[in-house]
């Protein structure tokens, strides 16, 4: 019996990642699962970020992976998402941010299985928050789980692969969203669409701390106003004690 194994497309976002996006690309190389597209959607970097991530070129090629990076101006974080997501052309997709790294070569192989066995339009996993200069140092621990939107529950969005047919259902990622537009996505897929779920139970991603979601007040209310527009456009009850549910969750995941 054959064993399918589909195309996989993996997204990553980048702008002036210098310092990170090495151990992104790397991650992504050694996973044992072959058949991989990788794309790197980059805002015109000011720095070093671009020439780094094309001195790969010859490393993915010899694994017989696709490979492409561009570099163009963009509308910001979710508008990178949309442009990698249209280009793709794998039937999963997952987009790990260019701060972010999968924990071992085994979670893209780990994924695909589970998806296809399943016959999931999703499956997320679980997130490490690790420190920003020592990434064996973890600092917060997301343990998803099983949950419901109307809980303040949602899975980490690095760790999360989605259908193509799934995105071209749903459509695209809200430009005008600085911080959460993957929660307003997720929330139309898993809670609304009810699509196919799967939940492998372990940390896929590590996350560096201090990125643009996971730091600083104002991110956080700028973040909450957002999850609250989204629950307003979609009629869900008791919209404010869900966005301080999901504040409230944020604190058990501290170690």
């Amino acid at each position: 019996m054959t064993v399918e194994k589909p195309l996989v497309s993996l997204i990553t976002v980048s702008f002036n990642s210098e310092k990170t996006i090495k151990d992104t690309i790397e991650s992504i190389l050694k996973q044992t699962y072959e058949n991989i597209e990788y794309i790197i959607v980059d805002g015109l970097s000011k720095d070093d970020t671009v020439s780094i991530a094309k001195n790969y070129e010859n490393n993915f090629s010899g694994r017989g992976y696709q490979y492409r990076v561009i570099s163009e101006k963009d509308k910001g974080l979710y508008d990178a998402m949309n442009k990698g997501i249209k280009m793709a052309g794998g039937k999963i997709i997952g987009i790990l941010n260019s701060d972010d790294f999968y924990i071992n070569e085994y979670v893209i192989e780990k994924v695909v299985n589970n998806m296809v066995s399943e016959r999931a339009d999703v499956l997320y996993g679980d997130l490490l928050y690790v420190d920003e200069m020592n990434t064996n140092k973890v600092v917060r621990k997301w343990k998803s789980k099983k949950g419901d939107f109307r809980l303040g529950w949602n899975p980490p969005h690095p760790t999360t692969f989605i259908t193509k047919s799934t995105y071209e259902k749903f459509g695209q990622y809200k430009v005008d969203y600085k911080i959460s537009s993957d929660y307003d996505m997720l929330y139309k897929i898993i809670h609304k669409g009810k699509s196919k779920v799967v939940y492998l139970s372990e940390y896929i991603v590590k996350m560096r701390s201090g990125g643009r979601s996971t730091s600083g007040l104002k991110s956080n209310i700028i973040a909450s106003r957002e999850i609250y527009t989204t629950l307003k456009e979609n009629n869900q009850k008791f919209k404010l004690s869900i966005v301080f549910l999901r504040i409230f969750s944020k604190l058990s995941q501290f170690v």
